[in-house]
């Protein structure tokens, strides 16, 4: 019976920290968030006058909100999800589905230009980073257990979002 309830919570551990990269950034990534140049630039201090805390720990240090409590993990409106940083347009509410993950999931981006996919090697994972093409924001991750047409899953914290409705 121990077993089994071991099992049952390593289980349940893995599958809530799918998404999950932690609240420590200290590992680096593919890339680190300061090496490349994007269109969108700002100082540290900027970043950090216009975002909230939250945001800021996701958008610009790779941070992930807790499962289940974002802003737009239950959210069912009409309209264009878009970076939270800069505006950029990401996703569209026809492709966001509900994955029982804790985060908002959607199968598909706008364009794929509008977003760049970078290898994380960070906490013993291989996973693949998706970031804002514009201002080099952190948006979440994107997986290949998603539904047709596309089979892929993009992981987003809702801190990384902004919404803007049809």
């Amino acid at each position: 019976m121990m077993k089994v309830f071991k099992i049952s919570m390593l289980f349940i551990t893995l599958a809530f920290s799918a998404c999950s990269q932690g609240q420590n950034n200290d590992q680096t990534k593919g890339e680190k968030m300061s090496e490349k140049e994007y269109p969108i630039s700002k100082t540290e201090q900027e970043w950090k006058d216009q975002l909230s805390d939250q945001e800021y720990l996701v958008l610009r240090k790779a941070g992930t909100e807790r499962a289940f409590t974002g802003e737009f993990y239950k959210h069912h409106d009409d309209g264009t999800y878009t970076c939270k940083g800069c505006g950029n347009s990401l996703f569209d509410s026809d492709t966001k589905y509900e994955s029982g993950s804790g985060w908002p999931s959607f199968y598909d981006v706008v364009s794929k230009a509008n977003v760049e996919l970078i290898i994380d090697k960070s906490h013993g994972m291989i996973r693949t980073e998706v970031r804002c093409a514009k201002c080099g924001g952190h948006l979440g991750h994107v997986f290949d257990d998603g539904p047709n047409p596309t089979g892929l899953r993009y992981c987003i914290n809702s801190a990384s979002l902004g919404f803007k409705s049809e």
